[in-house]
């Protein structure tokens, strides 16, 4: 062991650093993590931030809201919902089976178009599924008779071609629905998103 790394290693200065700077890590992740949930709306376990990217919302709410959801648009632009539980509060997990029943006239209304997409629990592409991992109006979804949609997300493919089939990881995992260029009930605030369900 060369000199300076035996002093690093045994100075109480250089470990006061490390631990200063974990700690000081920690608090921050503390502090945005409490911010983004006091400035979040959450109904039926869809979460969203409706302040994001606003001129003025300040250094703790920017922060906050970066850290939620990085590199998103204003309001007007885009508009982002997650999910990381069922309805009943219940964690998303690929050990079970969903459904996000959604009825007629119930997409997110837009001027672009709409997406929702399984990721992980950090926001980034989900791996070890054995299909595809997002849906979008573009996608062909299979209406029921009354003109409502099922969206079914379980781990297992199913036994034939299913359009209407989102494939989650094998544990814990989110959701993230956007519209882009939001229709008026969503810039209102009337619209909501369906709840996932979990099927037996």
């Amino acid at each position: 062991m060369t000199p300076l790394l035996a002093w690093i290693t045994q100075s109480g200065i250089v470990q006061g650093v490390i631990i200063g700077a974990t700690l000081a890590f920690l608090s921050a992740v503390l502090l945005l993590n409490t911010v983004a949930r006091r400035i979040a709306t959450t109904i039926d376990g869809w979460s969203t931030i409706r302040r994001i990217g606003r001129p003025g919302n300040g250094v703790l709410v920017r922060a906050a809201s970066a850290k939620a959801l990085p590199a998103v648009n204003v309001l007007e632009e885009a508009a982002y919902w997650t999910a990381r539980t069922d309805r009943s509060g219940r964690r998303l997990s690929g050990r079970r089976t969903y459904v996000l029943h959604v009825p007629l006239g119930g997409l997110p209304p837009n001027d672009a178009f709409w997406s929702l997409t399984v990721t992980d629990v950090g926001g980034y592409a989900s791996r070890g599924t054995s299909g595809p991992s997002s849906v979008d109006d573009r996608s062909g979804l299979v209406p029921n008779a009354d003109g409502s949609i099922d969206i079914r997300l379980h781990h297992e493919a199913p036994p034939g071609p299913d359009p209407n089939w989102l494939a989650t990881p094998g544990g814990a995992f989110m959701l993230m629905l956007r519209a882009y260029l939001p229709g008026a009930a969503i810039l209102e605030g009337s619209y909501r998103v369906p709840p996932v369900v979990e099927v037996s």
